[in-house]
């Protein structure tokens, strides 16, 4: 296994720099989406807004992905690609964000409604957001890796979803996939100890079906294989002596939970 690589204090700082600007483009993306966009003025808006506070898109490219953002609507799950596609009332969305700036990676993810959604939707989206905080919390020096896994797969399967087993977060820092590999689901007390200075994107990604999914012809749109929703919520986050330090947020934003 590759060495996982802990940061500096000082790193880290530069890290939540990055961090904050996807939490910045996520935002504006929330308070842009309508009824009516296509999945490429999304991916606009994203471009756009990275490059102007000059940074670099980190997804466009990387693997030969074609654009800055993943749009994945309803049953995608991940890796959708921006195209013509117009959002309808109705439509839930998951928009994953990526940059580098002065040299460290920042990503994060959310999922939003377009109009009015179903109450299954909306429970959706709320749970996988939940099951990430539960996730979060569990973060501190000395703890194991799959007491992350565990408490995000317990809170969803609690509430009747499926975890995603085919995808997983990730360690990041001066490359967008360092180790470890963070699983959504998993035993407690397993897998490597956290240290202070570790750097993780925590991603759970809910079916409101079953857990399997699919890849599309195109090679990168994840969808699930029974056709049911899917959402997606992701952070990144510095392991503390203490616990947890979120840097995939507004500068100005504190969090609605925190170990």
């Amino acid at each position: 296994m590759a060495k996982i690589i802990l940061k500096t204090a000082a790193e880290i700082e530069l890290m939540r720099n990055a961090g904050a600007l996807v939490a910045e483009t996520l935002k504006l993306v929330g308070d842009k989406i309508t009824v009516g966009m296509t999945t490429s003025d999304i991916d606009k808006l994203v471009e756009d807004n990275i490059l102007a506070a000059g940074a670099t898109p980190a997804f466009k490219g990387y693997h030969g992905f074609p654009a800055s953002a993943c749009v994945s609507i309803n049953e995608e799950v991940v890796h959708g690609i921006p195209g013509p596609r117009k959002l309808q009332d109705g439509d839930i969305v998951s928009v994953d964000v990526g940059v580098i700036l002065d040299g460290w990676f920042g990503d994060s993810a959310a999922s939003f409604a377009v109009g009015e959604i179903s109450e299954a939707k909306q429970k959706l989206m709320d749970v996988t957001r939940e099951a990430l905080f539960c996730g979060i919390e569990k973060v501190c020096n000395g703890v194991r890796l799959g007491d992350i896994s565990s408490a995000i797969q317990e809170y969803a399967e609690s509430r009747g979803y499926g975890v995603v087993r085919d995808l997983v977060g990730h360690g990041i820092g001066r490359k967008m996939h360092e180790e470890p590999q963070v699983p959504n689901y998993g035993p407690a007390g397993k897998g490597p100890l956290l240290k202070t200075g570790m750097v993780i994107a925590i991603e759970p990604m809910l079916n409101a079906g079953d857990y399997e999914v699919i890849t599309k012809k195109d090679g990168w749109t994840i969808v699930t294989a029974d056709e049911q929703p899917s959402a997606h919520f992701e952070h990144t986050v510095a392991v503390t002596d203490t616990g947890v330090d979120i840097l995939s947020l507004l500068k100005t934003e504190q969090p609605e939970r925190v170990s």
